[in-house]
């Protein structure tokens, strides 16, 4: 039997009408996806490693046999990640022919590929077989790269996006088994508990698999695995880093000093590397989704380049297994946290800084600006009002709200709204900003 065939089919274990583990079902993007397969496009599931891709495409599959009854073998999934898979030549034309070959499935067929940025020009692939009209194709990948200009150039208008984050904090209460309404005696009732999980959340950080596990030691052994991962094949292996040492001190530090800004001149100067160097290993970070670099807000682009920039990262859990710290830095955790919730809903944040500083400006769609502090104290000091004040005084009538996210202070006063930062996390996202 051809060994490439053996191994397709025990990545499909429904061929045979054996169980598989689809894990606990994400609502918010089970239903996105469940949307796009009624149309005839690509669906694509981009995100870090281990947000939990693999567990949708799996529940996609469950979905396609049980609600949709389609026949179990025209559904192929396909690990890129196989080094059987990523070194054949015509990895994904081979791959294909030889399903469609031993497997024989009549009609419209599903093709659904993880990890697919392993595959050497993956994208042409990709487009041949969505032209031939008589594939539901369903990629995902741990990557950048798998949106670049590339797949832009060759698939554009032809796929529908899907950004995969670890757990939100709703999802996280939820995989504890604590379900949240908006109801306020609900939330009155369940107040301490959401707070005392909010400081697990801001540890451990929400990868799936991570926060299923019981003991901390696991977690903690889980978290170093998915960094290592992350950097070795994300990082190193598709950018062919030759100076790895590099690569890491920069990304301890950066990972150190999440919220804090910083220049490339002075990165260089303190690693002792290249400038481009610096640059390049910052937008590998970026591509694979662990670093973000925010800029500093200005009404032009020519003067948002200037400033300093600030990072933060994917998932605070990833950031305390990987970061040298003395303390347990509640501060930068919750400010961080509150940067990954903003870009998950789509927002570009930025921050802006003159005599004082706003940790995140949003400009709306309406081209009028939030302004967000994040004071994770209740106690909040001058210069958190102060800042946004002066913000206010620059931007005038665009300043549409300004926000300080507290610890337990729920208030407005001159012109201020606070907000408890839990209670933030679990309003609907739609009226976050």
């Amino acid at each position: 039997m051809n060994s490439l065939f053996e191994l397709l089919t025990s990545l499909n274990p429904w061929w045979s009408d054996q169980t598989f583990d689809t894990g606990r079902t994400r609502t918010r993007y089970f239903s996105k996806i469940q949307r796009y397969l009624e149309t005839k496009e690509i669906i694509v599931l981009s995100g870090v490693r281990r947000s939990g891709k693999t567990t949708l495409l799996f529940q996609i599959v469950r979905h396609l046999i049980t609600t949709q009854k389609v026949p179990p073998r025209n559904i192929l999934f396909v690990n890129c990640d196989e080094l059987d898979i990523s070194a054949l030549e015509n990895a994904i034309f081979n791959v294909v022919d030889t399903y469609r070959k031993e497997v024989a499935a009549k009609g419209t067929l599903y093709l659904v590929f993880d990890e697919i940025q392993n595959i050497k020009d993956w994208e042409r692939a990709i487009k041949s077989l969505y032209d031939r009209k008589n594939y539901k194709i369903i990629i995902s990948g741990s990557s950048s790269y798998l949106l670049d200009t590339r797949i832009s150039t060759l698939l554009s208008g032809r796929y529908f996006s899907v950004p995969v984050f670890p757990l939100d904090f709703v999802e996280y209460l939820s995989f504890h088994d604590i379900e949240i309404s908006n109801d306020p005696v609900n939330l009155a009732a369940h107040k301490y508990e959401i707070l005392t999980m909010l400081k697990q959340y801001l540890r451990e950080g929400g990868f799936p698999i991570v926060v299923l596990q019981k003991e901390k030691l696991t977690k903690q052994d889980y978290l170093k695995a998915y960094y290592d991962s992350i950097i070795y094949r994300d990082i190193i292996r598709i950018n062919e880093v030759r100076n790895q040492k590099a690569l890491t001190d920069l990304l301890h530090y950066l990972f150190t000093n999440i919220t804090s800004p910083y220049s490339y001149r002075q990165l260089k100067e303190m690693l002792g590397i290249d400038l481009a160097a610096v640059k390049d290993y910052i937008h590998f970070a970026e591509m694979a989704k662990i670093l973000f670099e925010v800029q500093h807000f200005a009404c032009s682009i020519q003067a948002q380049s200037r400033p300093n920039k600030k990072i933060y990262c994917i998932d605070n859990g990833l950031r305390n297994v990987v970061s040298f710290r003395f303390s347990e830095d509640e501060g930068k955790l919750a400010e961080n946290l509150v940067f990954v919730e903003l870009i998950r809903t789509g927002a570009s944040p930025y921050y802006w800084k003159k005599k004082k500083e706003v940790d995140f400006v949003i400009k709306s769609t309406d081209n009028t600006l939030v302004a967000i502090n994040v004071c994770y104290t209740d106690d909040i000091p001058d210069r958190e009002v102060e800042s946004l004040q002066e913000f206010e005084k620059e931007f005038g009538n665009k300043v549409k709200s300004q926000i300080i996210l507290t610890k337990d202070l729920e208030d407005e006063r001159d012109g201020i709204v606070y907000i408890p930062l839990w209670k933030w996390l679990i309003q609907d996202k739609t009226i976050r900003v």
